[in-house]
């Protein structure tokens, strides 16, 4: 018997007792797809969509969930002027420092500032929350499987438990979570954030445009990125057509 045979045997029992609990940990069910501006080689963001989602990020999801990767001067690409982005990143307090006397100061953000988290560490977020840490969404759709449909899946995927499923205190039944049991309770609900347009003000708008905006988020050079490969993939065609009919020339009296 071989030593990797031996090693095999010997790992087997461990495995079998860790597939029961992996395959509870990864049973979520999967997100519906949902139809985006942004996807396919022509996809751009909608911005009034955006904005929508940034306001949707601002009153419900920043009062736990921190954007650490996104400054206010970002917002520019939403359609925020200069005047109003001051204004925005005002309303804002960050620490800075440390001053002439060496000590850390708090001030009002400025656009180059980057969004401050809502807790000042780690361990602060864990304990206004029940001991579940809430994640930075920055990068959260290039985190998960499908980013947005899985964002838009969660938010408005709360539901009732199973006869058979028993919750704790504070947890709550979302079949899009691993494990199917999720501590953040359902964070939207209908009319709770005000739109200025004729937008539906329902769970599922809102679940739709924070998801669209946690995109942009993740990845705001998507459009430039795709107006590039365009513009690539047509000058490549052309550089093709035009050594075609060079290599023609060139070969045209051979027989």
């Amino acid at each position: 018997m071989t030593k990797r045979l031996i090693l095999s045997l010997a790992v087997l029992p461990l495995l079998m007792m860790i597939a029961p609990s992996a395959q509870a940990a990864g049973d979520q069910k999967a997100a519906p797809h949902q139809h985006w501006h942004f996807k396919g080689p022509f996809g751009t963001y909608d911005r009034d969509a955006l904005q929508r989602g940034y306001l949707v990020y601002r009153q419900v999801c920043a009062a736990c969930h921190s954007m650490k990767r996104v400054a206010f001067r970002n917002l520019e690409d939403l359609g925020y002027n200069e005047a109003q982005i001051k204004a925005i990143a005002s309303e804002y307090t960050v620490t800075d420092g440390p001053d002439e006397e060496g000590e850390m100061f708090d001030r009002p953000a400025r656009p180059s500032d980057y969004f401050p988290s809502p807790f000042p560490n780690k361990n602060a977020a864990k304990y206004a929350n029940g001991g579940a840490y809430p994640p930075d969404l920055s990068l959260i759709t290039k985190a998960r499987h499908h980013g947005a449909d899985y964002v838009y899946a969660l938010l408005t995927g709360y539901k009732e438990p199973p006869a058979d499923k028993k919750l704790l205190d504070g947890q709550y039944y979302n079949p899009y979570m691993a494990g199917h049991v999720i501590a953040m309770a359902p964070p939207l609900s209908d009319g709770m954030v005000a739109y200025s347009d004729e937008s539906p003000m329902t769970t599922e708008q809102y679940a739709r445009d924070v998801a669209e905006f946690l995109t942009w988020a993740a990845e705001p050079e998507m459009e430039s990125r795709k107006k590039i490969g365009l513009q690539v993939l047509l000058f490549l065609a052309v550089f093709a057509a035009i050594m075609y009919g060079i290599k023609k020339k060139i070969w045209a009296d051979v027989h």
